[in-house]
């Protein structure tokens, strides 16, 4: 079988006369093909030198005719220009075309209408398939890795939803980004549009639909807490306006960290006023891993263990509560339908070791080191942007960082890890549950402790956690005394985290 290609101009006319003189050929001899090739006049000489100097050819002028070796592979035989073509025909077939001047330049004006026709077509079929972009700031860390085949399988956004990976981190980290690249580039996934790396701030988060905020906590060493939150406030100030101005307005943005990612979301909502502050969100890894601890215990999946609130502080002091969590597919005495479900307390009675043992974990695991391979921050990520997409199952909470409105009895202004629900793009806080007067007590402690990081920073305070009062007549030598959080941090050499606590709700079965 010969197969040719004829390439050329749109709006030459010896590629008219070339092109109808094909078009005969394989209409009439069954084992002849064509395929045809016509660019803009505007790119005409530069796609012919890529395609001559691809094959080491030499031809200057339109068409372009070669024959493609379907039986033998490699590169095609260039057979020349229009003369050449027209020899072949006659030589081979006994074949020859008779087109005078002025049709070939008719044909040739509706040639270059028809590509022009079909070009803005093209467009206009991209445009309708406008991928989500997505930015991920400190992507050149182990979080993002294992991240970014969750973001591109389909699975998060529907399965018909394309996806622009956009990786910003610092320029050091420049070889790193592009290694990450590469590999996203080789796993050729199906609804992956593109995927760039950033190390300027110019033009970063440049139409966003969705903003993934990692760690950016940048020195090595902080010496105090109060300076970590002064570096964070300085970042926000930084990356609030960038994200005003250059996201879109209806952006979603996740922020996660090791210290403070309360304060940064709240942060951030007061350097990007123009955006919503209900989608400005931060995640509570704490669920994932009290489950998982749960699951261990119970001998079970932690998959069918629901509805495990963490309230507070997403990366610091929190409450958790296990009132509310159900047991689903739980291999005990009584068994049901998979939509039936048994209460967590009343099948975990060893209430010792949750006092203890489950707590003293929980406080170890809280530590950002602990996420260092960033599997269980990446798998949080991905589940909090499905349910925003797509909605939470049925009768299912999760715990989300999120500003308070006055939900629970908690001050407004802050932004409080609580139970929300999301359905149709949009979270909701599930003020129905009911917290009796000493839980509510906890909550009121944890907000305390947020407006106190809101406050030193935004300069109202200086200290996070003050220093005791004196009484009069206290020893010269007590004087000097610190509190036991001021010892930690100066002892510390590490980047600082928020001191600690979670309490557990089980007081309703004292």
């Amino acid at each position: 079988m010969a197969k040719f290609v004829l390439a050329g101009r749109a709006d030459c006319p010896y590629y008219a006369k070339a092109e109808l003189l094909a078009d005969y050929l394989q209409k009439n001899l069954p084992n002849f093909r064509i395929h045809k090739i016509t660019q803009h006049p505007d790119n005409w000489e530069k796609w012919l030198q890529e395609i001559c100097g691809k094959n080491g050819w030499k031809h200057k002028r339109s068409p372009i005719i070669w024959r493609e070796l379907l039986d033998r592979g490699g590169k095609g035989l260039l057979l020349g220009g229009f003369n050449e073509f027209l020899e072949h025909a006659q030589h081979y077939y006994s074949i020859t075309s008779d087109m005078m001047t002025a049709e070939m330049r008719q044909i040739a004006e509706e040639n270059l209408r028809t590509h022009i026709e079909v070009e803005q077509e093209e467009e206009e079929l991209k445009s309708l398939i406008s991928p989500l972009h997505i930015w991920i700031n400190r992507a050149a860390g182990h979080i993002c890795y294992h991240l970014i085949p969750l973001l591109a399988n389909g699975e998060i956004f529907g399965a018909e939803t394309e996806v622009s990976l956009h990786l910003l981190d610092r320029s050091n980290c420049e070889g790193v980004l592009r290694g990450i690249v590469m590999e996203t580039e080789d796993m050729a996934f199906p609804l992956l549009r593109s995927v760039s790396p950033h190390t300027k701030l110019e033009g970063a988060f440049l139409q966003a639909d969705v903003i993934i905020l990692l760690d950016d906590i940048l020195q090595e060493t902080i010496p105090t807490l109060e300076n970590c939150i002064r570096q964070v406030t300085g970042q926000c100030k930084v990356y609030g306006p960038l994200i005003d101005e250059n996201a879109k307005s209806d952006v979603k943005i996740v922020v996660m960290g090791r210290t403070f990612s309360n304060l940064k979301a709240l942060l951030l909502m007061m350097n990007a006023p123009s955006i919503n502050p209900r989608n400005i969100v931060t995640l509570a890894m704490l669920e994932c891993e009290a489950k998982s601890m749960l699951a261990r215990k119970l001998k079970m999946h932690s998959k069918g263990i629901k509805n495990l609130i963490v309230w507070g502080n997403a990366s610091g002091s929190s409450f958790i509560d296990l009132n509310h969590t159900e047991l689903y597919g739980y291999d005990g005495a009584i068994w049901g339908p998979p939509s039936f479900f048994r209460s967590l307390l009343d099948v975990l009675f060893d209430r010792k070791w949750m006092r203890s043992e489950f707590v003293a974990s929980l406080g170890s695991l809280s530590s950002w080191g602990h996420h260092c391979l960033g599997l269980a921050p990446a798998h949080v990520i991905a589940t909090v942007l499905r349910y925003w997409y797509q909605d939470s199952p049925p009768k299912e909470m999760v715990s989300l960082g999120v500003i308070s409105e006055g939900q629970f009895g908690l001050p407004e202004g802050i932004v409080f890890s609580m139970p929300v629900r999301f359905q149709n793009g949009r979270w909701e806080a599930l003020t129905k549950l009911e917290i009796d007067k000493k839980n509510q007590e906890y909550l009121q402690i944890l907000a305390c402790d947020l407006i106190r990081e809101k406050e030193v920073a935004l300069g109202e305070a200086v200290e996070l956690y003050p220093r005791r009062r004196v009484p009069e007549g206290l020893p010269e030598e007590l004087k000097e005394s610190k509190s036991p959080e001021e010892e930690n941090i100066e002892e510390s050499t590490d980047v600082p985290e928020v001191s600690s606590y979670h309490e557990i709700n089980v007081n309703s079965l004292e």
